[in-house]
């Protein structure tokens, strides 16, 4: 059976949350927003594509900044309301140059870095 984004449940803005992760390592990278034309693009493509809220536009992860990531396969949860892409990511996911954008832990209580920017 031929998948069809529009089967997804999205949510009133069109969009449903996205999670990155690294297909070798397991590391969560970061969390992204998807309508069904981002989904349709990134499996077209092989270029994992999002839909920028704040520019209400596609965004092409890596299309500026080089920091691209490449589709190793997308997974749907159990409800359909969010996806799961694992991908190839080549250098920092987070928009702060940090390879996660999970860079900030609660530890005893306190806000805690534990990934440092890269170069």
């Amino acid at each position: 059976m031929a998948f069809d984004p529009a089967s997804l449940r999205y949510d009133a803005a069109g969009l449903l949350p996205v999670i990155a992760q690294d297909h070798a390592t397991g590391e969560v990278l970061m969390l992204a927003w998807m309508n069904a034309g981002a989904v349709a693009r990134t499996l077209k493509s092989g270029r994992v594509t999002y839909w920028s809220r704040s520019r209400a536009a596609y965004w092409v992860k890596g299309e500026t900044s080089g920091h691209v990531q490449r589709l190793v396969e997308m997974r749907i949860d159990c409800d359909r309301d969010c996806l799961l892409v694992l991908v190839d990511q080549t250098g920092p996911a987070c928009h702060t140059n940090r390879r996660s954008c999970f860079f900030t832990a609660l530890r005893d209580g306190a806000e805690t870095e534990i990934i440092a920017p890269e170069g």
